[in-house]
């Protein structure tokens, strides 16, 4: 209980209003939503209806805060708005996944407990959870629906600020960082060679990959040639040369059907809702999976080359 009410404090000594606002709102929404329809057998309670309404809202919140506990302490994904929009939307689907079976635990107990007296069908059961889960996702998910619109604005100008600055961590020239036992203007200055499954091998110097494209059961590697653009095929699979490629940390696979050599990307390009990487010397523009978002910041930002 202690280290509830030390949570609690510590969202309003950090200015944290908004969060705590938003788990009211929430709460809310889902007691007008129970006091509209009347499940559990709410009806038979006359004027006594609207106090459990205001329990059962007390216990919802209660619950918000435990959930927000589970993540911070357990999930380690404590609430923080600078790391993104993406951090943000996915802490958000664990804090629904997290939350809804237990405000649906709660209310069943309370329902036990508290209003069995009158209607037998309250007695808690499997069936009683599963009926109140349902009712409760419902809720949650309108709920979410109501906040991912209303935070629609603020989440896309986060996206758009995360952008400018990998951008500018792209066009700024980084001083020598040292790799895993190698520095990276040795590992730019190697030649490379790769295979596939069949007798054809393509050697290149790494700094001069661009990107390579998974085409069926073959491989397209784009590189440059003496200043040209050159494309070559190998019968392998993306697997294959993600584990080839696994010592150099410039190269990240950001799309399922794409590696990337981040040291030819000219500007990464956010529209609508999509993120693309405009690669250099041959002006393609490669997508970028939400899946594989997270590994491309995390290295632009710990490795850079010009």
């Amino acid at each position: 209980m202690s280290l509830l009410f030390r949570t609690f404090a510590s969202y309003m000594n950090q200015g944290r209003k908004e969060t705590i606002t938003t788990r009211i709102i929430s709460t809310t929404f889902i007691v007008v939503a129970l006091a509209v329809f009347k499940p559990f057998g709410l009806d038979a309670w006359q004027w006594q209806a609207y106090v459990h309404l205001v329990a059962l809202g007390v216990i919802g919140f209660f619950i918000c805060m435990v959930t927000d506990i589970i993540l911070k302490y357990i999930v380690k994904m404590p609430r923080s708005l600078k790391k993104g929009a993406e951090y943000i939307i996915r802490r958000n689907l664990w804090f629904q996944l997290i939350n809804t079976p237990l405000v649906a635990l709660g209310i069943c107990l309370y329902r036990h407990f508290a209003m069995s007296d009158r209607v037998e069908g309250n007695q808690f059961s499997v069936i009683n959870f599963l009926e109140t889960l349902a009712i409760i996702a419902f809720c949650s998910f309108a709920i979410g629906l109501y906040w991912r619109f209303k935070f629609r604005s603020k989440y896309l100008a986060m996206e758009l600020e995360e952008i400018r600055e990998l951008n500018e961590q792209l066009s700024t020239p980084l001083p020598h960082r040292e790799g895993p036992g190698e520095s990276l203007e040795s590992l730019l200055g190697e030649s490379l060679l790769l295979t596939g499954t069949t007798n054809e091998s393509v050697t290149l110097q790494i700094s001069h990959l661009l990107y390579i494209e998974s085409v069926g059961n073959y491989v397209k590697i784009n590189h440059l040639r003496d200043g040209q653009l050159q494309t070559d095929v190998l019968r392998s699979t993306m697997k294959q040369m993600e584990e080839t490629l696994l010592g150099y940390p410039m190269i990240v696979r950001c799309h399922r059907a794409f590696l990337v050599n981040l040291g030819q990307v000219e500007q990464i390009i956010s529209h609508s809702g999509s993120t693309q990487l405009l690669i250099k010397h041959c002006h393609e523009s490669l997508p970028v999976s939400r899946s594989n978002m997270s590994q491309v910041k995390a290295a632009i930002k710990r490795v850079v080359v010009d």
